[in-house]
């Protein structure tokens, strides 16, 4: 496996199309041009190659403060962390010292990787964040979290299991936030993807019961931490 910047416009219109079907979409996610002209502005589309074959790709920028924003990844099922390490190898060499992202709240996968695998922190909430989408992946109103990986030295990730009292039930009838007064516990679904597919109706009912609970959370000096392998995000006082 190697990771490399991709600079030639042949290879970066190929991270476009990999992007594009990553996300099951003929419309392209990010194009050949915006990716190009990121590249030229200073950022970076690192690929993830296994031989001749893409099988992940990862865009960032190098922002105004310091720190580093990636765009967007993707990558095949064993390549997301070492595709990570390698974006922020590229950051730290421009002197970041911090990365963020956005991601879909819902995605339980996405956030383990993020908050335990990475131990990286989630600071924001916003509602509807791309507006309406409408791909393979998505599907209605694009609630995100924002997620701040410190570059600057290794982040000790914890795990907890959920208790004290249950506060608020989830749209399967099962408990959704729980807290023992000093911590809050929401639960979100397995696979909202499979949820979305069966039941946009119920989808909507997940998003806007856990956009509730988080909402509220940030707003009373909140951030989320960690997230059980069984769905739950730990939320927690910070500053």
């Amino acid at each position: 496996m190697r990771f490399q910047a991709i600079t030639d416009v042949p290879g970066i219109a190929r991270a476009a199309r990999y992007y594009a079907d990553v996300w099951e979409t003929s419309v392209d996610v990010l194009s050949t041009e915006t990716l190009h002209c990121v590249r030229h502005a200073g950022g970076a589309t690192i690929g993830a190659f296994d031989g001749d074959e893409l099988v992940g790709a990862t865009t960032g920028l190098f922002c105004p403060d310091g720190s580093a924003y990636s765009m967007i990844a993707a990558a095949a099922p064993g390549v997301g962390l070492p595709l990570k390490l390698a974006q922020k190898q590229w950051a730290a060499g421009l002197g970041a010292r911090s990365m963020r992202w956005t991601y879909d709240p819902l995605v339980a996968r996405n956030a383990r990787f993020n908050l335990v695998k990475l131990g990286a922190v989630v600071t924001e909430y916003t509602v509807d964040f791309y507006g309406p989408m409408n791909d393979g992946v998505n599907d209605g109103e694009s609630d995100r979290l924002t997620v701040r990986w410190d570059l600057t030295g290794t982040a000790v990730a914890h795990e907890s299991e959920p208790r004290g009292e249950v506060t608020a039930t989830a749209p399967d009838g099962e408990p959704l936030r729980r807290t023992d007064g000093e911590r809050i516990w929401c639960r979100v679904p397995h696979d909202i993807v499979q949820v979305r597919k069966e039941s946009p109706e119920r989808a909507r009912q997940w998003r806007e019961a856990v956009r509730e609970v988080f909402v509220d959370a940030f707003d009373r000096g909140f951030v989320a931490t960690s997230m059980s392998r069984d769905g739950w995000y730990e939320l927690e006082r910070r500053g």
